[in-house]
């Protein structure tokens, strides 16, 4: 195999936080098996030989690693990790680090680790202060803002590559302005903004955080307005969605499933070493089995990961004649839901409502970005 992207989760749903819409607690709950536990040196040395038997001289690996909260595995879990990875490399494979973390237990010695191994840091940060200690108490049901925001300053005083992931919620999408400005404060240059996500079996837009097709069509308008006005005064800062739109105005691919029209970009590996096809379906539904029974190309092959692409190819059937097709694609898959009427994606009225608004300023960046390629 050419390339292998594998998401981690060394310490399953174990967290240090209660995040109010915390979408892995309650896909574990939906499961016989809620946590899978801490992952052992075991595990993590039988995935980093599996994979690198089944790459190719000269390919590429991205090992990503996210929970729960991944730093609970330990300090001394990913020393020994990129150690191994560096002893089973003979291969000369490009090796890729990326960790997802709520950054409440980062220090010193993390930066210093995260720098040396070059990982691409993303804290989850909720935009302003107040929106994010409403939503983000530790286990104790303390404040996390004050700890997290200086925690991710160090790893910008190292060096560290970091990116800021926050959750759009009811009151995210109702302060777009204020939201963005503050994660631009903290030196947020890499900015991701991602829906939540209301429980498994609850009606869409139920809960107190939810967020509905109003909302957050009123956020990525709002959004995309400070972002646009930005570009056009020379000063970039990346928005990972707006990115991906771009990109596809110009031709090329989209760096997400989400905007891809397609899913199975990555095998997720949990603590005890089962297998899933996508976070947001680690379910006893589409579990693909556990490392060791057999390889990971059968893994990626099985009838079950099958299944699971062919679905993600068959987004609802009024996406065939909307125009804005080209750019999304029908969404993520696991915000379709089915009535009476046909399968639908929960947030097309928003997408279609951005599109109309912001479709033309993207066509001109898309523009401008071609011919500054040439």
């Amino acid at each position: 195999m050419q390339s292998l992207n594998f998401l981690i989760k060394p310490a399953s749903g174990l967290c240090n936080m209660r995040c109010r819409y915390c979408f892995y607690e309650d896909e574990a709950a939906n499961r016989a098996e809620a946590s899978a536990g801490r992952m052992s040196r075991e595990t993590a040395d039988r995935l980093i030989e599996e994979a690198f038997a089944a790459l190719e001289p000269r390919g590429r690996v991205t090992f990503a690693f996210q929970g729960g909260e991944p730093t609970l595995a330990g300090l001394d879990y990913f020393r020994h990790f990129v150690a191994r990875v560096a002893q089973c490399n003979t291969k000369r494979v490009q090796v890729d680090y990326a960790i997802q973390t709520n950054g409440l237990a980062l220090d010193e010695e993390w930066a210093d680790f995260f720098a040396a191994h070059r990982f691409l840091v993303g804290v989850s940060i909720d935009g302003t202060k107040t929106i994010h200690e409403q939503l983000r108490p530790d286990a104790a049901g303390r404040s996390t803002w004050n700890r997290v925001t200086r925690n991710l300053a160090l790893l910008q005083k190292k060096k560290v590559e970091t990116n800021i992931l926050c959750v759009v919620t009811r009151p995210c999408a109702k302060s777009p302005v204020k939201v963005y400005h503050a994660l631009q404060k903290l030196g947020g240059r890499f900015l991701q903004f991602i829906p939540c996500l209301d429980p498994l079996g609850a009606p869409r837009g139920s809960m107190e955080y939810s967020l509905t097709p109003e909302l957050y069509a009123d956020f990525l308008c709002g959004l995309f307005d400070e972002w646009y006005l930005d570009w056009k005064n020379g000063r970039y800062t990346s928005v990972r969605l707006f990115d991906d739109y771009v990109h596809l105005a110009m031709g090329m691919p989209s760096g997400t499933c989400a905007t891809s029209g397609s899913c199975g970009s990555y095998l997720v590996v949990e603590g005890d070493g089962t297998l899933y096809p996508c976070d947001f379906y680690c379910l006893d539904e589409w579990k693909l089995g556990r490392l060791g029974e057999q390889g990971l190309e059968q893994f990626l092959s099985c009838e079950k990961a099958q299944a699971f692409l062919a679905q993600g190819e068959q987004p609802p059937a009024e996406c065939a004649e909307c125009p804005c097709r080209s750019l999304c694609f029908g969404g993520c898959k696991r915000d379709w839901y089915t009535d009476e009427s046909g399968t639908h994606n929960y947030f097309c009225p928003a997408f279609r409502r951005f599109f109309s608004y912001a479709g033309n300023r993207l066509a001109e960046i898309a523009r401008a970005e071609a011919l500054a390629r040439r």
